[in-house]
This record gives structure tokens, sequence and C-alpha cells, in this order.
């Protein structure tokens, strides 16, 4: 059966080599998809963690390529008001939503009030997180995994869950995993596996999902300067954070906002269960 629709798509054809494309049946398609108002002109997007870093630059980008914005945060009010701010300068409209996404109940509530605000919703950017830097095993609680494990992966999971309800075909959801994920991160444990937990999460996801034409791929940026470095680190570690990379320098948020466009764009349009390795350059096993 699957032949059979194969065959009326593309008619058995054979050429000499090289071959010429303009004597194709049907000819590929090379023209330059158009954007005249952005990528992502008309799309409702949903960003968690949206306030500062990684996600406040996402915020910042996807208002500049046309879409309307709903930001979810903790309680970073002054960071979120600045965010919103500055997507308002753009000509851009964004929402603050604050809520603690390491519940189940919240994220429900964040989802339904995007929808409230918006009237749909077109683009889930799972991208809240936390982290604890710990020198053993030993010395982490069973209260702080729950609390990354809930802030990061269940946070995700039940954004994911709640949203898919909403979203219609061509929809995207992008994920924020981590290059500890792939690497593992011997002071990182459980933020590390929450990061591998959500790789995990978006193959499988997306195979779930493909079928409704809704694409699922995650980002897994390598070291970014953000609040989440200075509220983890000592002094000495911060400053000399991500100088180990090939690249010798930490990523700016600005860096890294590019992939989420690309993987919620039509651009992507033949992408899911994939993610993008912005990262300075280390080579992982992606």
């Amino acid at each position: 059966m699957e032949n059979e629709k194969e065959e009326k798509l593309r008619p058995g054809q054979v050429q000499a080599k090289p071959g010429i494309e303009n004597e194709m049946q049907p000819r590929p398609q090379s023209d330059p998809k158009p954007y005249a108002d952005g990528k992502l002109a008309g799309k409702t997007a949903l960003i968690t963690g949206g306030d500062s870093g990684i996600g406040r630059a996402v915020a910042l980008l996807f208002a500049k390529e046309g879409a309307r914005v709903a930001v979810a945060y903790l309680n970073e009010d002054e960071d979120a008001v600045y965010t919103q701010n500055q997507i308002t300068t753009l000509g851009g409209t964004c929402r603050l939503i604050k809520a603690d996404l390491s519940k189940e109940a919240a994220c429900q509530q964040t989802v339904k009030e995007t929808v409230q605000l918006f009237g749909e919703l077109d683009i889930l950017v799972n991208n809240a997180g936390t982290q604890w830097e710990q020198s053993s095993i030993e010395g982490i609680s069973t209260e702080q995994l729950l609390q990354t494990f809930h802030t990061n992966f269940f946070s995700c999971f039940w954004m994911s869950k709640y949203a898919v309800g909403y979203m219609k075909k061509g929809a995207a959801i992008v994920n924020t995993t981590s290059v500890t994920a792939y690497r593992g991160s011997p002071h990182l444990l459980d933020y590390a596996a929450t990061k591998g937990a959500i790789v995990a999460f978006t193959r499988s996801l997306a195979g779930n999902l493909v079928k409704k034409g809704i694409r699922v791929n995650a980002v897994a940026p390598g070291p970014v300067w953000t609040p989440l470095i200075v509220a983890s680190f000592d002094k000495e570690k911060v400053a000399s954070f991500g100088n180990d990379v090939p690249m010798e320098r930490a990523g700016e948020p600005n860096e890294i906002a590019p992939c989420y466009v690309f993987l919620a764009s039509d651009d992507a349009s033949f992408m899911t269960g994939q993610v993008l390795h912005p990262n300075g350059g280390e080579i992982i096993n992606g």
C-alpha cells in the first residue's frame, strides 16, 4: 500500500547519470521558502523559563520573527517585565505567566491560560531548568533530586501533555536538553540525568506525534552565559566558565536562540526527534 502511494506521488522513472533535474516528475522543490512577515508570523509560542538567559533570547527572536509570545517564569519579576518590554519595543506581543512549573497543576493552568490569551498554541518551548552543584552522589538529597527532576523533566513532560491537545498539524515542540546529557557531568549528576531524560523523551514523543503532524526536537547547549551560572558556581568557576570547550569561551544566549527558531519554523519541516548542538565545538555522540 505504501509503495502504491509512493508510485502515485513520484512515478517510476530512470535517467542516465548524472540525471537531469528539469526532467524529473515531479521536480524537486528548490525555491527558498517565503517568509515575508517573519518565519513565525501568525504563530503563538509558549516559552517556559523565558524571563532570562536562553529563554529570553528565544522569546525576543521569536517575536522578531512574528510570533506572539507567552513567557512562563517562576518568580523573577524584574527579568520577566524587562523581557516583555523588549518584545513590545520590537513591536511584538508578550504576555507573562507567573507559575511554579515543578507542579503539574501549574503546567496545566499555564497552557490553558496561554490558549485563553491568544486563542491557540502553535509552538511550545520547554526551557525551564535548575541545577545544584554537588561534589559527590552522597551530597545529593532526595529533596534535591526530586526538585531537579520536577523542574527540569516533569515540567517538560506535563507542559507537553497539556499542550498537544491544543496543537494542530504543523505545530512544534522544542525542548532544552544539554551537552551534559551526552558526556555527563561529575558535579551535576541529577541535572545531567534530567537532561538525558529529555533527550529520550524528545525522541519518543516525536514518534508518538509524527502522524498528527506535530514535530518534536531539542537543543543541547554547551556552556552559555546565563543567570543560572552565577547562581550555581563559585567565583573561580564563574570566571573560567566555558574556557574548556574548543572555542575557549562560553556562548551567549543570542547565539543559541536561532536553533530554536529553526526547529520551530517550517525550515525544519523534515526534522523531528532530533537534537541540535550549539556547544562551542565539542564533539559528542549526538
